[in-house]
């Protein structure tokens, strides 16, 4: 079930509001427990029962832990313990057939002739689980260094854990974000407004922007995985670019619009969530970029992976060290193949050049050259996350970099069916809504902007949905990691 589908939008989420309304506070975790356990289920009925296993084992030793509240060494074997069982479900049910994919290319490559290999146990990869498990990781780590209270009661817990509006795709909801909440919370009217709007921009967002940029990138990449566009005419490097960019802000605008939708459900139910996106696009280098973009994953990687190794602190060389584990690993976790821990590496690299070479230049340089290097690398990299076959692979790039003609019939004609979208989305990936309700909310006419604000949403909304109803292309990426 996702978002933006028509069960969920008006089956699924009326009757869970409806319910968690009607039902007394002390009711309304179970409520919440229970709709977000059947939304799992609706795709993944036997994978909850990892979920459950997840995060009881968790609980359990979050529980122990606090019990050896003053002995670091059993707190420290609690520790190990979770993360060890944490990671082990984390790698079998994820990494395991790569790694076997991986040691039989390797085997075949160093022993063509012995014929051995190895078998992968070929099991469905579990929605969600690089989130829930993370966030299950967060509780435990918090609650290592004291940061938060052992959580006394177990539904509550498995509340946080399986909270539908983030479960499957996140933002990475820490334990110390929600843990006041899931135990008092005031609901006002204007959480509800706000929260519907933000759930109403989410949907636009997914349904008229990214899943028409992600149409561009599919029609692009059919050309590249053919070779050409027709016989003797190959991909010319304006349609490469154009489809780069397109996945680019197909992803942005999908994986950012499922964060609004999240958040917004959060705010109606009364729960704060974390922003997870910053209109990262408007970057002005890779560092900035990863200041904006999924920042609940690259704040995880940096509070619990770099600063535990010795972040900056132990010198340059062991920095270097603990930026390489960080970023193979942020790779790693987006998905079980070498193109995205390449495109992890191909950020490391380029971060690495920012701290240690041309950081200040880079700084001096005007502000419009600043952004054309950031989306530079940030595209490029994302072609090697788009496109898991080196081959096609080298084509696109190929084509990217001149390998045929600058401007051909094959961009002429995919602008002219999506250049009014992929202008549209280009538009709004950069700040410009925040610049408008800034300039025409101030002073006397705050109440007026937010009047016709509500109705831009109310017809964005009902807009969105008559689009949903009459179009069948609703892929959501982010189900893959």
């Amino acid at each position: 079930m996702v978002f933006s589908g028509i069960p969920f939008l008006f089956f699924f989420l009326p009757l869970c509001l409806a319910a968690y309304f009607a039902a007394p506070f002390r009711f309304k975790n179970g409520v919440l427990l229970l709709f977000s356990l059947i939304f799992y289920a609706w795709g993944e009925p036997v994978y909850i029962l990892l979920m459950l296993f997840v995060s009881f084992s968790d609980y359990i030793i979050g529980r122990l832990m606090d019990a050896f509240g003053s002995e670091t060494s059993k707190r420290r074997a609690f520790l190990i313990l979770s993360i060890l069982i944490d990671l082990s479900v984390l790698c079998f049910f994820k990494y395991a057939d790569f790694a076997a994919d991986s040691l039989n290319s390797l085997l075949k490559l160093l022993l063509p002739a012995s014929g051995i290999s190895v078998r992968g146990p070929g099991v469905a990869l579990p929605i969600g689980i690089s989130f829930f498990t993370f966030q299950s990781m967060s509780y435990i780590f918090d609650l290592y260094k004291k940061d938060v209270e052992a959580e006394k009661n177990y539904l509550d817990y498995i509340t946080y854990i399986s909270m539908f509006p983030q479960l499957i795709a996140g933002p990475i909801v820490r334990y110390i974000t929600v843990h006041n909440e899931l135990h008092e919370r005031n609901i006002s009217s204007e959480d509800i407004s706000e929260g519907a709007e933000r759930l109403a921009l989410g949907l636009f967002k997914k349904v008229l922007i990214a899943n028409r940029a992600g149409l561009l990138f599919d029609t692009v990449q059919a050309y590249a995985a053919a070779g050409t566009l027709a016989p003797g005419v190959p991909l010319s490097a304006a349609s490469a670019w154009l489809g780069a960019i397109s996945f680019t802000l197909q992803l942005y605008f999908d994986f950012s619009a499922y964060s609004d939708m999240a958040i917004g459900i959060g705010r109606i139910l009364g729960f704060h969530f974390n922003e997870n996106f910053n209109y990262p696009l408007s970057a002005v280098s890779i560092t900035d970029f990863w200041r904006r973009w999924h920042i609940s994953l690259s704040s995880w990687f940096r509070d619990y992976v770099y600063i535990p190794l010795g972040g900056n602190r132990k010198g340059a060389v062991k920095q270097l060290r603990n930026m390489f584990i960080v970023w193979f690993l942020t790779g790693l976790w987006h998905g079980a193949s070498w193109n995205f821990v390449f495109w992890g590496l191909w950020h490391f690299s380029f971060l690495v050049i920012e701290k240690y070479f041309l950081g200040r230049f880079i700084e001096k340089l005007p502000g419009i050259l600043q952004h054309a290097y950031a989306l530079f690398v940030i595209v490029t990299g994302f072609v090697i996350f788009a496109i898991t076959d080196m081959g096609e692979l080298s084509y696109f790039f190929a084509a990217m970099f001149m390998n045929g003609a600058l401007i051909g019939s094959d961009f002429m004609w995919l602008f002219r069916n999506f250049g009014v979208v992929f202008m549209l989305a280009f538009v709004l990936a950069f700040p410009v809504y925040p610049l408008l309700k800034a300039a025409f909310s101030a002073g006397n006419g705050s109440r007026a902007f937010r009047a016709f604000e509500t109705i831009i949403f109310i017809v964005l909304f009902i807009f969105t949905v008559s689009y949903l109803v009459a179009d069948t292309y609703n892929p959501f990426l982010y189900f893959r990691f």
